[in-house]
């Protein structure tokens, strides 16, 4: 069993930054693969960006140069730094979890492979 819970979300203006964090517990190696994904208002949830075992990382097109995706080395907290915040950023943002490793951990992007979520926090960004 894993259990996450994020922190960190709040109202900021466009341009500004916020620094989000998943802190999780359980299994290791049901942890190999942390994410974060996002649901703005009537959207799908979609990946925002991804860190692996082998420290590789995966990013969105609309985040990429803005998020980094980071994690300690203990892998029990995730975080995720946004610059340049944009109000199209404003969403709940979920952390989430997979033993997927390495490439698959990268490659599969889908909401069905993850097994564990965390309840969200929301980010609102206003222009």
């Amino acid at each position: 069993q894993v259990h996450l819970v994020e922190s960190g979300g709040g109202s900021v203006q466009a341009g500004g930054s916020l620094r989000l964090s998943c802190a999780a517990s359980g299994a290791t190696y049901s942890r190999n693969c942390m994410a974060w994904f996002r649901q703005g208002s009537g959207k799908e949830r979609e990946r925002v960006a991804v860190i692996a075992t082998d420290g590789g990382t995966w990013y969105a097109d609309t985040v990429k140069g803005r998020f980094t995706i980071s994690q300690d080395n203990a892998k029990n907290t995730l975080a995720l730094q946004m610059d340049s915040l944009k109000p199209e950023d404003t969403a709940m943002y979920y952390c989430a979890a997979a033993s997927f490793e390495g490439a698959l951990c990268r490659a599969y992007g889908g909401t069905t492979n993850y097994r564990y979520w965390g309840l969200g926090t929301q980010v609102t960004v206003s222009s």
